[in-house]
């Protein structure tokens, strides 16, 4: 945990669109999103519910005690919700967590989550879980999560997607986890809106979508997710100190996610960006402390 300042940050999935298994994936993990934030003697903050939050739930002891978090979920894509149902602490009858995300148009967000973890897709409901989860739909929110300050604000995706501001024990984390640049033309590819530089502004830690290569980009425009510079783009232009390149693409090995984190490096050196690491499963980080 942390000491005296700083949040203790885990990467548990950092994959996007859909978890993978093979030697490629071995040093950078295969499960889809999850990231853990951590302070001494306070609840966590949880941001996504991909299956990266399955092993954490097991390095937390599973059902073995209770459980209270707050969980900030970007988006309902199933990259990004599939861990939930396997998330054993909440097979813990004192277990309770909140779980905000984007408020959906056709019914409250606990009830579209709901469509997902019911038969036939799944054998049970999330009401049938032991622990107690309290849904909250938001759309651009600050609200308190113990003495934590969290900003939420809407980001340009496929469908409804909120990016998450932390500011906690001193300091502060941003987590886009899924940001199409060529969403919402007819803004030009190395626009950063308003709301994503508020978002990012002055950071420790920027942890953003960097899916795609530049070459790849042109075909996938349409995917809702963004090129590895434009991520540098992103953390340089809000004065961010360390940019993480996260929502790696299936497709990518780990020698290709070296290769990129290679190319982001030297382009921000020559630009006297923020400093480039790569999230990894298993990587952990104290920031701000």
């Amino acid at each position: 945990m942390t000491g005296s300042g700083g949040i203790r940050v885990t990467f548990w999935g950092v994959r996007g669109s859909t978890p993978c298994a093979g030697h490629q994936y071995a040093r950078y993990g295969g499960n889809s999103s999850c990231v853990v934030l951590e302070v001494d003697g306070e609840a966590p903050i949880v941001f996504d519910l991909g299956t990266g939050l399955r092993p954490y739930g097991e390095a937390l002891g599973g059902a073995a005690h209770p459980y209270r978090a707050t969980m900030l979920l970007t988006h309902l894509h199933w990259d990004h919700v599939q861990g939930l149902p396997f998330f054993t602490p909440l097979q813990h009858p004192d277990s309770l967590v909140d779980i905000y995300g984007p408020t959906q148009a056709d019914a409250e967000l606990g009830v579209v989550f709901s469509g997902m973890m019911q038969p036939p897709y799944f054998p049970i409901t999330h009401e049938q879980l032991a622990g107690d989860i309290r849904w909250h739909g938001i759309v651009d929110d600050d609200f308190p999560a113990g003495n934590a300050k969290i900003r939420a604000r809407s980001v340009r995706h496929v469908g409804a997607t909120l990016g998450y501001r932390v500011e906690w024990n001193g300091a502060i984390v941003v987590y886009i986890s899924d940001h199409g640049q060529g969403c919402g033309a007819p803004d030009c590819d190395d626009f950063v809106p308003p709301d994503v530089l508020e978002l990012c502004d002055g950071a420790d830690l920027v942890i953003h979508d960097a899916q795609h290569t530049v070459d790849e980009f042109e075909a996938k425009r349409a995917w809702g997710h963004c090129t590895n510079e434009y991520a540098l783009l992103v953390a340089q232009s809000a004065r961010a100190r360390t940019l993480a390149l996260f929502h790696h693409c299936p497709s990518h090995s780990d020698d290709k996610i070296d290769e990129m984190l290679r190319s982001t490096q030297e382009l921000s050196a020559r630009v006297n960006g923020p400093r480039i690491i790569a999230a990894a499963e298993g990587t952990v980080l104290t920031i701000g402390a």
